[in-house]
């Protein structure tokens, strides 16, 4: 049976192997670079999917469950904004149109067993912060390629389906895309790149190998990219899932497992 929770594996190894690169950044090609060298670690992209993921198991305040996580993880990475967020006695959305709500959205892509209601949890789950327009579009558009990838569809509809619906241009390549790319944190400046670095892959690898090697925010690239690739090839490789989970501590290792659990339940 297919493992319907792997796009939040996906999204966790993604963001593993890009962590290095955040700031370090490469235009190597695809395969001159080491996804794990020493420094590789899980970042904010990790802590609050599994704040998420959480929160979709057992409902309740996704405010609260993500204040919970970032203040057990404060060193992960986490923004300025949001690290202020996190503290805040009574959080309010701040109108970000960051990459942030895309980069946590994967388990939503797993979980709702239509277009509609995913649709409808991803801009739950990116408007208690990202409020802004451009905020929820990335974090539904990421979510619906999940859903539509889990679903059976063609990369074909799915880039149809994202361009159309969100008015992302995905006719580009990533040879077109990488020279002139610099780091950008927006929705609307790196989601459709990650979405294309899926439509461009032979397989999970080489998907988060692409979106680092656009030079741009590689670890949240990578998690982006690599949680619609892990539900369309169904498989992360085996090297790469031991070394990241080698990676995670065991409070966000529980999660992933009652996460699996949670969705071998449904039809």
């Amino acid at each position: 049976m297919k493992d319907r929770s792997i796009a939040l594996m996906g999204a966790i190894c993604g963001d593993i192997m890009g962590s290095s690169y955040e700031f370090w950044r490469t235009r190597t090609k695809k395969y001159e670079f080491n996804p794990f060298p020493p420094r590789a670690r899980f970042t904010d992209d990790t802590v609050m999917s599994i704040a998420v993921a959480e929160w979709i198991i057992q409902g309740g305040d996704l405010t609260k469950i993500m204040q919970k996580w970032g203040n057990r993880y404060p060193n992960a990475g986490f923004g300025g904004m949001f690290r202020q967020w996190l503290t805040d006695k009574n959080p309010q959305p701040y109108n970000s149109f960051g990459n942030g709500s895309a980069m946590r959205v994967s388990a939503v892509g797993c979980a709702y067993d239509s277009l509609e209601e995913t649709l409808q949890k991803a801009k739950e789950s990116a408007e208690i912060t990202h409020n802004h327009p451009e905020g929820i579009k990335g974090a539904q558009a990421t979510a619906a390629a999940i859903f539509l990838a889990r679903t059976g569809k063609t990369k074909e509809e799915i880039k149809n389906y994202i361009s159309e619906t969100f008015g992302y241009d995905l006719n580009r390549t990533c040879e077109q895309i990488r020279p002139g790319y610099t780091f950008d944190v927006t929705c609307q400046g790196s989601v459709p790149e990650s979405i294309i670095c899926f439509l461009e892959s032979r397989d999970y690898e080489d998907c988060v190998r692409l979106a680092v090697s656009m030079g741009g925010d590689a670890d949240t690239m990578g998690a982006i990219a690599g949680s619609i690739a892990a539900e369309y090839y169904g498989e992360i490789p085996e090297s790469i899932l031991e070394k990241c989970w080698d990676k995670l501590p065991d409070d966000i290792r529980g999660i992933i497992e009652k996460f699996r659990e949670y969705t071998q339940t449904m039809p």
